[in-house]
C-alpha cells in the first residue's frame, strides 16, 4: 500500500495545489490515503473548520497540525467536531482535540500521531515519552504514521531511531524545506527529516520576501505576509505492508508550477 504525506500547506497557494492535484494523484499513484499538514492553511497561521473541510474536499483523508494549531482563535471551539484532524499530542495538558486518531479509508486503516519538537520551539512535553504513552494506547495490529513537527534535524532524526520498528513512518514537518535524507531505517520505519511545503516557492519559506529582507537588513519589526505566485506541492510517498506494518520504501515527491524568469 502507498500513503502520500504532504508538508505544511501555506495559505491559498498551498490550498490551490491540493485542489488541483490531489484527486488525480490518488488515482495515478494508487494511494490508499493522503495525510496533509495544514497548520499554516489560514494565511500561514493556523486553520479553521471551514478550511479543514476545503482540504478534505480536495482529497485529503487526514490532517496534522503543529505549533500554529491555535493561530485562529475560533479553532479551539471547532477542533472537537472534526474527524481525522490531530494536533500535537505533547502540546500541553487540557488542550481540545486529539493527539492521535485512527484513520479508515476505502482500502486501509492506520493510526496517525502528531508530535511537536522542543528544540528551538515553544515549551512542550517530551515528544519521546508522549510517543511511548500514545503507542501504548493504540491497537497493536495497525500501521502507525507519525508527523513530527519540529525545527531541529537532530531531534527529528533521534525520534526516528527511537521509534524504529515500532511505527511505520516518522516524517518531519515545520521547516518548509524538503530534505534529501529519505530512507527506511534498519527495523522497518520509513524516515524523512522534512516533507517540505505546499505553497509559494518564490518566497522566504512561504512569506513575501520583501518584508523578510527588511527585517534581516534593518532589525526592525516587519509584518510577514503570505507570498503569491507559483506554488509547489511537496511530500513523500511511503510504501508499506499493512500486515507487517513495516515500510518497504519512501520517496520524496514534488510538483512545481512553472514561472517565467525575468530577462
Amino acid at each position: 500500500m502507498k500513503i502520500l504525506m504532504l508538508g505544511d500547506v501555506n495559505g491559498s497557494p498551498g490550498r490551490r495545489m491540493l485542489k488541483t492535484h490531489l484527486k488525480r494523484l490518488k488515482v495515478e499513484l494508487g494511494l490508499a490515503a493522503v495525510v496533509v499538514n495544514a497548520e499554516n492553511a489560514a494565511a500561514g497561521n493556523g486553520i479553521t473548520a471551514a478550511l479543514a473541510k476545503e482540504i478534505f474536499d480536495a482529497g485529503a483523508d487526514a490532517i496534522t497540525l503543529g505549533d500554529h494549531t491555535w493561530g485562529q482563535k475560533e479553532f479551539a471551539t471547532e477542533i472537537d467536531r472534526l474527524e481525522n484532524v490531530v494536533r500535537p499530542a505533547n502540546g500541553g495538558q487540557g488542550q481540545p482535540g486529539k493527539g492521535w486518531t485512527i484513520v479508515t479509508t476505502a482500502t486501509c486503516r492506520f493510526a496517525l500521531l502528531n508530535l511537536v519538537g522542543r528544540t528551538f520551539m515553544n515549551p512542550a512535553d517530551c515528544p519521546f515519552r508522549v510517543a511511548d504513552a500514545c503507542l501504548n494506547e493504540m491497537p497493536k495490529d495497525i500501521p502507525v504514521f507519525v508527523d513530527f513537527h519540529a525545527e531541529a534535524t537532530s531531534e527529528k532524526n533521534s525520534l526516528g531511531y527511537y521509534l524504529d520498528g515500532r511505527v511505520t513512518a516518522v516524517v518531519g514537518t515545520h521547516t518548509h524545506v524538503q530534505t534529501s535524507d529519505a530512507l527506511v531505517l534498519p527495523n522497518g520505519t520509513a524516515y524523512l527529516s522534512d516533507l517540505g511545503m505546499c505553497g509559494p516557492y518564490l518566497s522566504s519559506i512561504g512569506r513575501d520576501i520583501k518584508p523578510v529582507l527588511k527585517k534581516f537588513l534593518t532589525g526592525m519589526p516587519s509584518r510577514f505576509s503570505m507570498a503569491e505566485g507559483p506554488a509547489t506541492l511537496e511530500g513523500a510517498v511511503i510504501e508499506f505492508d499493512a500486515r507487517t506494518k513495516k515500510a518497504g520504501a519512501i520517496e520524496t515527491f514534488r510538483i512545481r508550477e512553472p514561472f517565467v524568469a525575468m530577462a
